[in-house]
């Protein structure tokens, strides 16, 4: 007979580690349901939006920015925005000071397609975390704290 395997956690349901793994890949598939139609994949979707939220505050928005915003891998990035870029989504241009660095723009389609995106994922979000209701804010205040301390490690 196999030994038997020792857990820290009685079961499933006290593992923190399962439950994010488990809730993760249900809020992806609520969101693929969504971006589908739009042409658009997960990580698509969130470079782009983080490109939006860069580009508030900077007209030289990098690939480089992306990433460190994202959490993303760079090289993962730059091929992503390739794709985005084959679909008029964005596009990139050397950079005005540092010639090794490309500056990545939003197009018009690119524009109007986020916008029909974050439209649809904040209503998906919204029914999503629904049984959160006023914990939400807690909620995120917990992930940004659990990121915070993980992003350095």
């Amino acid at each position: 007979m196999p030994k038997k395997i020792e857990f820290n956690f009685k079961s499933p349901n006290e593992s923190p580690g399962y439950l994010l793994g488990q809730l993760t890949l249900l809020w992806q598939r609520k969101q693929k349901k969504v971006l589908d139609p739009l042409d658009l994949t997960q990580t698509q979707f969130a470079l782009l939006c983080a490109l939006a939220w860069l580009s508030n505050n900077s007209n030289n928005v990098t690939q480089i920015d992306i990433a460190n915003q994202t959490n993303f891998d760079r090289m993962m990035v730059s091929k992503v925005l390739r794709t985005l870029e084959e679909k008029k989504f964005v596009t990139r241009q050397e950079h005005e000071i540092d010639t090794r660095a490309k500056t990545i723009r939003l197009t018009n389609i690119g524009e109007k397609v986020l916008q029909k995106a974050v439209i649809e994922i904040e209503n998906a979000d919204s029914v999503f975390f629904v049984s959160l209701d006023i914990k939400l804010e807690q909620f995120n205040k917990n992930m940004v704290q659990l990121i915070d301390k993980n992003k350095t490690e």
